[in-house]
């Protein structure tokens, strides 16, 4: 990981935190799964590979985004080319303000690896 990709990340990381709304937590990972940054010390690559397993159906393409809800609070999942982007919120948070937020993170990283 270069020091503009890690940079980039962990700008990514605090702009999330502080823009997103009912945000808990966060964490963006490489196309790999190796965490780039993070707003708490989860295990986020293990956490996100189980909710893709999850949301995988054989005979359908792979989804892109993510979205679950539980009454005690709502978890996001975005991947891209550049990686992936999950974050961890209250409930009700408006689903689409937070897909759009982490595809925004993704490509501040993409931009700044060229």
């Amino acid at each position: 990981m270069s020091t503009k990709t890690a940079s980039a990340a962990e700008a990514a990381v605090a702009a999330l935190v502080e823009e997103s709304a009912g945000l808990r937590a966060c964490a963006v990972l490489d196309p790999e799964g190796l965490v780039l940054a993070r707003s708490s010390a989860a295990d986020w690559a293990s956490s996100l590979a189980e909710i893709w397993a999850a949301a995988g159906d054989a005979g359908r393409p792979e989804p892109t985004q993510v979205h679950v809800a539980t009454e005690d609070g709502e978890v996001y999942a975005v991947r891209t080319r550049a990686g992936f982007a999950v974050a961890v919120t209250d409930r009700f948070t408006l689903a689409s303000l937070m897909f759009c937020d982490l595809r925004a993170a993704l490509r501040r990283i993409g931009a700044a690896e060229r």
